[in-house]
């Protein structure tokens, strides 16, 4: 009997009723508990149990950066043409910062005696030379970095949008030409602030889709490599700024030539008048500068 009782219980007697329940119910998803190595789970582990953290690569946020400048210094989007002819264009400007750094420090070391290969009045004529030619070439550069957008307003890139583009082409000379009758330090600073200026423009214009998707990554280059060779000829010139004589600019010039032009006119008309005094004192001799007609209807 108590056999028999064993016999009949639930558990060798399945409920197939509930298991066909069961069976019709929909699992419920926990995708907090899925991973990749969920189906690799240790055999004494628990599901769900949150695994031991990994070391941390402390060089993992240097890499990330070394990864992201250079994908943005590679320009793989930018045609091969505009960016050989890119980076030839601010060569000259780069030439011409590092050579008023040797300059400078060959004016440095000929003040102490120790120049390598030029003497003291050779570097400054030289940074002299380099002065007008790097400004010059900076303001050829902002000109024709806003000329490029009337290009794209004439092509009918990203539609025509009329004075708001053809207003970045007009600004860039309007700004870049008068700083070459600034003293060169000046001029070197207005630039510096003009480039940027541009650049800012510039990626105003891809955002709104005026320019080619890869422009503003492009200017960004050509930006940076001017912008460091503006600030490395001005740390060069500053180290010599005591020592190298300035030479005069277009407007000390303009001066220079005004005040000469007032001091001979008055030199002149001294002299007449003193010739017609001798005249009137009885020296016919003397000769009057200018003739005598234009002397007398003078006074």
């Amino acid at each position: 009997m108590q056999r028999q009782r064993y016999a009949s219980t639930q558990w060798d007697k399945p409920d197939t009723k509930a298991e066909q329940e069961v069976a019709q119910q929909k699992l419920k998803p926990e995708p907090e508990l899925v991973s990749t190595t969920s189906s690799i789970h240790p055999v004494f582990g628990e599901v769900g149990t949150p695994e031991p953290e990994k070391e941390q690569d402390m060089m993992k946020g240097i890499k990330q950066d070394v990864a992201t400048v250079k994908e943005t210094f590679s320009l793989t989007e930018v045609p091969r043409q505009a960016y050989v002819l890119g980076l030839a264009g601010v060569l000259p400007y780069l030439g011409t910062s590092l050579s008023t750094v040797a300059c400078a420090y060959e004016v440095n070391h000929a003040a102490a005696g120790a120049s390598t290969f030029l003497s003291q009045h050779t570097a400054e004529t030289l940074l002299h030379i380099l002065e007008p030619l790097q400004v010059g070439y900076g303001a050829v550069i902002i000109s024709f970095l806003g000329a490029i957008h009337w290009g794209l307003e004439w092509a009918g890139y990203g539609g025509y949008q009329g004075y708001r583009r053809y207003a970045i082409g007009v600004a860039a000379p309007a700004v870049a030409w008068p700083t070459i009758l600034l003293p060169v330090e000046y001029a070197l600073i207005a630039q510096f602030m003009a480039f940027n200026f541009l650049y800012y423009a510039d990626t105003r214009a891809t955002v709104r889709g005026w320019t080619p998707p890869w422009y503003g990554t492009y200017r960004f280059v050509l930006t940076f490599i001017v912008g460091a060779s503006i600030v490395v000829s001005l740390i060069g010139r500053g180290q010599i700024v005591e020592n190298v004589g300035k030479l005069p600019n277009p407007v000390d010039r303009v001066m220079q030539l005004r005040e000469g032009a007032e001091e001979a006119l008055e030199k002149e008309e001294g002299a007449r008048r003193a010739a017609v005094v001798a005249r009137e004192e009885g020296d016919s001799d003397v000769q009057i500068p200018g003739g005598d007609v234009e002397i007398k209807s003078g006074l």
